[in-house]
């Protein structure tokens, strides 16, 4: 099918589409180059809609790093919607690039940004469209190189088998060198007419620190399904693929495209640090994106001018984990202020700690009396809250509710978690009670105008934390909870939201899953599971048919407590953070449940036993304290 005759077809089916915004490029600040046969054309997909992957950070910055390459360019690529998808379908139309229109198929490379593991089937069903093989195995020499990254791919094995290779950790620097590998393989048989040897491509990525290859590593299994043994192919590849890491961050891009539609996030976003000094145990993102750098306060302020100049949208959003955190925040706050005051702008600064200085910053930002102010104790008990390792005192939570409201703030959001290690009803019933006091203290302040939201998740250990040993809760347990939090919190004035218990299963499966859950994803989506991120699209069954037809129990994955010894699927993927700092700070969790318990930390003296005794205490042995001695308890760890 030639150009034209694309284009007729697409302008066919897009008239009989919601959103044909969605699939027709042109927006402003895109950028569309040449095609040059020396020219490495690479295809950035975010597997979602366009008006949720339009704003994805990630692939911004890739966009603007690949086109300043004279030798290469980048395309962008969405998720069709279901009424467009089946017009692609029915009219012979493959999955193409938004800025020229051109077949996914004829790019050299594609990247998939994964952010979250319910975005695994839509990975499939866009290869699908594309008319690209799903396995890596099945690919030739004409075939895009896959390469996917993301928070998901600390994990990579559930994809082992669909991606060629995956980015294990940042992209700044390692997609020039990915890049600067592909054309010292293409550009020669470019210029001699020779066919790309598609194995070479994929050897010679896997050189690159950072880069994990699945088909260089194989796995074995102990009769139980757990990892016996994970080991390299080829002597060359290194056994431990450590992430990549910019030392010190590059400036943001600015240039943003601006949809032609509107987008979940219809802002300029800036982050002005990255990482986290707070260490949940339960975040995952607070592990993989240590260490903390930070912007410089003239390189934000000059970036949010140029950003401003460049797209005209009059919201900022300054990013990162943990906001307050940032050495200079007041400092910064007052320069954006000083420097914005007279456009209007609404300014964000997500992440904030609970503390009345969060109050006073968002005060400095903007006028947003009215609106919702974001609080997220995770926990209500302060036991919890000190297993969780995210303390905060109920009076100082309080003390900063007083102020939200004093201030003129209308709605409080107030973000929970269920399901924390060792949770009780009691710790659920704490959520409900710490909401009630909220509004209480809303209603004295500003009368019957106070509004509580909350949202309680549930928690999904997650590789790379000190919770990756824990179990998930059970979906009984998870419904008896959220059963406790719908009959408590039935005021008016309070809105509750929750997730499903399918959303959470099909997370937790998905998480912590080995190498055989590929082939649960490849049964799933053949049967039609897609869009597992919306709710109503959500095809929970399918899931359940996928394991009983591979012969594997999702209860393996999901609500299985592992012993400290284990082997992981992610053994090999190193966040540069070490298993032996995970687990001891998994037993401070420990220890936060039995504070009388010499076995694992003597609060006596404060000493903690070794790795290895701890491996042995995992076991039901006891440690002796050199101070204090062997006390025996019933607690096994």
């Amino acid at each position: 099918m030639d150009r034209t005759e694309f284009d007729q077809k697409l302008d066919q089916i897009l008239l009989k589409v919601v959103k044909p915004g969605r699939y027709v490029g042109g927006e402003y600040n895109s950028i569309q180059k040449e095609w040059r046969p020396s020219r490495i054309k690479t295809a950035l997909v975010f597997p979602d809609i366009y008006d949720i992957g339009i704003s994805n950070v990630g692939l911004k910055i890739l966009y603007d790093i690949i086109n300043e390459r004279d030798d290469s360019l980048a395309e962008r690529a969405y998720a069709p919607w279901r009424d467009m998808e089946e017009q692609m379908r029915r009219n012979s139309i493959p999955l193409y690039s938004l800025e020229s229109h051109v077949p996914l198929n004829q790019f050299d490379l594609i990247g998939f940004s994964i952010p979250y593991e319910t975005l695994y089937t839509n990975t499939l069903n866009i290869l699908d469209l594309a008319g690209i093989p799903l396995r890596s195995a099945e690919r030739g020499d004409s075939d895009p190189i896959i390469i996917a990254g993301g928070h998901s791919t600390m994990n990579p094995e559930p994809m082992h088998a669909f991606i060629d290779a995956f980015v294990i950790g940042e992209g700044e620097e390692v997609i020039n060198e990915i890049l600067d590998q592909i054309r010292m393989q293409i550009n020669p048989l470019v210029e001699i007419g020779k066919r790309r040897n598609r194995a070479e491509i994929i050897q010679a990525l896997a050189k690159i620190k950072g880069i994990y290859v699945p088909h260089y590593f194989d796995v074995e299994y102990h009769e139980d399904q757990t990892i016996k043994k994970q080991k390299v192919k080829e002597a060359w590849v290194s056994p431990k693929v450590i992430k990549r890491m910019v030392p010190v961050l590059p400036p943001p891009p600015t240039k943003f495209i601006v949809p032609n539609i509107e987008a979940v996030h219809n802002r300029i976003s800036i982050e002005i640090m990255r990482g986290c000094t707070r260490g949940c145990r339960f975040c995952q993102a607070g592990i993989i994106n240590r260490p903390v750098r930070e912007r410089s306060i003239e390189q934000i302020v000059e970036s949010l001018d140029s950003a401003i100049n460049f797209t005209g949208f009059e919201e900022v959003a300054l990013l990162s984990l943990s906001s307050s955190d940032y050495t200079h925040i007041l400092d910064l706050v007052n320069a954006v202020n000083e420097r914005f005051i007279e456009k209007h702008l609404g300014i964000s600064l997500p992440s904030l700690r609970i503390e009345t200085v969060s109050v006073d910053l968002m005060d400095r930002l903007r006028d947003r009396r009215g609106t919702g102010f974001t609080l997220a104790p995770e926990a209500a008990s302060e036991r919890m809250r000190r297993t969780i390792n995210k303390y905060i005192p109920d009076e100082q939570l309080i003390e900063t509710v007083r102020e939200i409201y004093r201030r003129g703030w209308t709605t409080i959001k107030l973000y929970f978690m269920i399901g924390h290690p060792s949770e009780t009803l009691e710790d659920v019933q704490a959520i409900a009670n710490l909401c009630k006091r909220v509004i209480g203290e809303g209603r004295k302040l500003i009368g019957n105008r106070a509004r509580v939201n909350a949202g309680v998740s549930t928690f999904v250990p997650k590789p790379h934390t000190p919770f990756q040993w824990v179990s998930c809760d059970t979906p009984e347990q998870i419904r008896k909870k959220q059963d406790l939090l719908k009959t408590e919190l039935k005021d008016r004035n309070i809105k509750l939201s929750w997730t499903a218990v399918e959303d959470t299963m099909i997370e937790a499966f998905l998480s912590r899953g080995d190498r055989k859950m590929s082939e649960v994803i490849f049964s799933a989506w053949e049967k039609g599971a897609k869009f597992d991120a919306w709710q109503e699209e959500r095809k929970f069954g399918f899931w359940m048919e996928a394991f009983q037809e591979q012969g594997l129990d999702p209860e393996f994955y999901t609500h299985r407590q592992r012993t400290v010894d284990e082997i992981f699927p992610w053994e090999h993927i190193s966040p540069a953070v070490t298993k032996k700092f995970l687990f001891q700070d998994y037993v401070m969790s420990l220890n936060e449940q039995i504070r009388d318990d010499c076995r694992n930390q003597c609060y006596a003296c404060g000493i903690l036993p070794t790795f290895k005794e701890q491996r042995r205490l995992h076991k039901g042995d006891f440690w002796k304290c050199p101070e204090v001695g062997v006390k025996e308890v019933s607690h096994v760890v």
